[in-house]
């Protein structure tokens, strides 16, 4: 009997010692706690570096997965396997995220350094008083074009790509709303139009576009691109920046119509088990001089006015990726269109799609 007893003792200590050492290992691979931040990002979108720095100035482990397209973040964070401390969702996103009560407020008093950031693009629309959302890169929608292989052609219009000269030249990216707000910009209305006569009718002149389209591309657009493997692209104007770095011959140009102006903050979702910790990184990217090194990295336009003096002059003084408020004025935030609406311009997107096989 007392063998036996024994022997429940011991199975019990081992039992409770693996118990022991599978919550540690949780709380050391991947799974959110008070070590370790878990985010969720677009790809190439903050300079490995700085996560390195982050750990080693907190001690906290960084968990880093990325996404390629809102609707995506959007599902994985609704779900909510798995618990994401940080994610970094455009403008309209964050607008439906909220309202479908998926975020936790942001305690501005632990963001010392929001101080920095450009008065202009924080208490915008989608979260008024930065309620949910902290900025974190901001750009246009426009064309890259490679002056060599084009002999020279300039753009000025979205109905330039139309040109029969074009055949089998342009990629575009694989985006409803920016493929969707191109052909309604052309036709001269709003990229948020929800009327269905003017979604189709943009629908049906992107359809007669099919002959200059070579691809529609996810990521590789870039390097496409920089490759000369196509002379035009619609493209964020991020890439464009470093797509122009790669190969001097390209330039960018957000068309006279008018297109997208976007914003993509960082929020803490509710599913988040290091809340404290997501703000000390929220604080950390705020940092004058680590914004000024994500924002070489990266090559999208920053919001963190701080920053631009640690910046190349030639960076912040270039018109096409900070441009001048006449120019922003024609531009346009992407707005909520609800759920009916967002699924009406992807059907038209994918008959879009299909027109062209």
């Amino acid at each position: 009997m007392k063998q036996l007893v024994r022997a429940f003792i011991a199975i019990s200590l081992v039992s409770v010692l693996l118990l022991a050492a599978i919550s540690k290992l949780n709380d050391t691979q991947g799974y959110s706690g008070d070590n370790t931040l878990t985010i969720y990002n677009w790809g190439d979108y903050i300079d490995p570096d700085l996560i390195k720095t982050f750990e080693k100035e907190t001690g906290i482990s960084v968990v880093y997965e990325t996404f390629d397209s809102n609707e995506a973040m959007m599902t994985k964070v609704r779900q909510g396997g798995t618990s994401y401390d940080i994610a970094v969702p455009s403008e309209y996103m964050i607008e439906k995220m909220q309202a479908e009560d998926l975020l936790i407020a942001i305690d501005q008093s632990k963001l010392p350094n929001l101080k920095n950031i450009d008065e202009r693009f924080m208490n915008l629309p989608f979260d008024p008083g930065n309620e949910y959302s902290i900025p974190y890169f901001w750009g246009t929608v426009g064309i890259v074009y490679n002056h060599s292989l084009l002999g020279g052609k300039e753009f000025t219009s979205w109905n330039d790509l139309w040109d029969p000269e074009l055949k089998n030249d342009i990629l575009l990216v694989d985006g409803a709303r920016e493929v969707m707000g191109m052909g309604l910009n052309s036709l001269g209305y709003s990229l948020n139009d929800t009327n269905k006569e003017h979604l189709r009718e943009a629908k049906e002149k992107l359809d007669t576009l099919t002959p200059n389209i070579k691809a529609i591309v996810g990521d590789e657009i870039k390097i496409l691109l920089a490759n000369e493997e196509a002379p035009i692209g619609l493209v964020w104007s991020g890439d464009a920046a470093d797509i122009m770095y790669e190969n001097e011959n390209l330039d960018y140009v957000v068309p006279e119509e008018g297109s997208n102006l976007w914003f993509d903050n960082m929020v803490i979702p509710k599913t988040a088990k290091n809340v404290e910790g997501a703000h000390r990184f929220i604080n950390f990217i705020l940092d004058a001089e680590i914004a000024a090194q994500n924002t070489e990295w990266v090559s999208y336009s920053t919001p963190n006015k701080a920053a631009l003096e640690y910046l190349p002059e030639e960076m912040v003084t270039d018109e096409r990726f900070y441009p001048p408020a006449e120019l922003t004025e024609k531009l346009e935030v992407y707005e909520n269109l609800g759920q009916e609406n967002l699924a009406y311009y992807n059907d038209l997107f994918l008959e879009f799609k299909m027109h062209r096989k």
